[in-house]
């Protein structure tokens, strides 16, 4: 990914994975700044079901073939108030391989950061559940933002993105 990065000093945008994704990427290169959303920027950030999976391996049981069954996986994952935006989590969702999401899994469970940079910003929802605001430090917080709120909460991020990105 970084090869497909053209720009010199870039601002890294990442949700949820994507945000531990930017986060090693920055690693490597020079950026300017780190926005993370609906994400984790330490290990002890991680919720204990995903510690818990760490040590016992249980996230390998998964059933992560129900991928291919977004409106099912989306109901499991995100509740019953889905089906009036199945069309946007089919989006939001639209990678349905069985073994990369196995590895994102392993890969987000197994994430060992313990400091993270000065120039990262962190902005995370008061009702996520997937990574509760109780385990998360030193991040902006979104009123009644959930997992999924930059589909639900695009108006806040409309009107508060620019500034951060360019603060």
């Amino acid at each position: 990914m970084i090869a497909k990065i053209k720009h010199p000093n870039p601002v890294l945008i990442g949700v949820s994975l994507g945000g531990i994704l930017v986060q090693e990427m920055a690693k490597q290169i020079s950026v300017q700044k780190i926005i993370i959303v609906s994400s984790v920027k330490l290990k002890k950030e991680l919720p204990k079901r995903m510690l818990f999976a760490r040590y016992t391996k249980i996230h390998k049981l998964l059933p992560t073939g129900l991928v291919n069954n977004v409106e099912l996986l989306a109901k499991y994952a995100f509740g019953e108030t889905v089906v009036k935006r199945l069309e946007l989590y089919e989006k939001y969702l639209s990678i349905r391989d069985k073994y990369y999401i196995d590895w994102c899994i392993h890969q987000m469970v197994n994430w060992n950061q313990t400091t993270y940079p000065y120039n990262l910003v962190h902005i995370h929802g008061d009702k996520d559940t997937v990574f509760p605001i109780a385990n998360i430090s030193d991040c902006t917080v979104v009123k009644n933002g959930t997992h999924t709120m930059i589909i639900h909460r695009a108006k806040w991020f409309n009107e508060h993105l620019p500034t951060i990105i360019l603060d």
